[in-house]
């Protein structure tokens, strides 16, 4: 049982940075049903998987910048387009 306090973890980003990764999800989750898009779509086109699109939406991902390029090649967009 003690197996399972060693995989219990609080939230793993800070609120300062929970607020960058839930912003970023937000403007990809617009930019994305813009396009009228299922995020099962979107991960095809960038080569990734539906529940990384999915976590990134939801602000959960820090995406890394390969993959914030891959996600803004599909959407026919600029990587800055889905910063602040």
């Amino acid at each position: 049982s003690h197996h399972s306090d060693i995989l219990q973890r609080g939230p793993k980003y800070g609120a300062d940075e929970q607020k960058i990764l839930k912003a970023f999800g937000a403007k990809l989750k617009v930019a994305r049903v813009r396009l009228g898009l299922s995020q099962e779509r979107l991960a095809e086109h960038c080569g990734l998987h539906r529940t990384y699109v999915a976590s990134a939406e939801r602000g959960e991902r820090n995406v890394s910048l390969l993959n914030l390029s891959k996600i803004a090649h599909g959407l026919g967009i600029q990587s800055s387009d889905l910063l602040d």
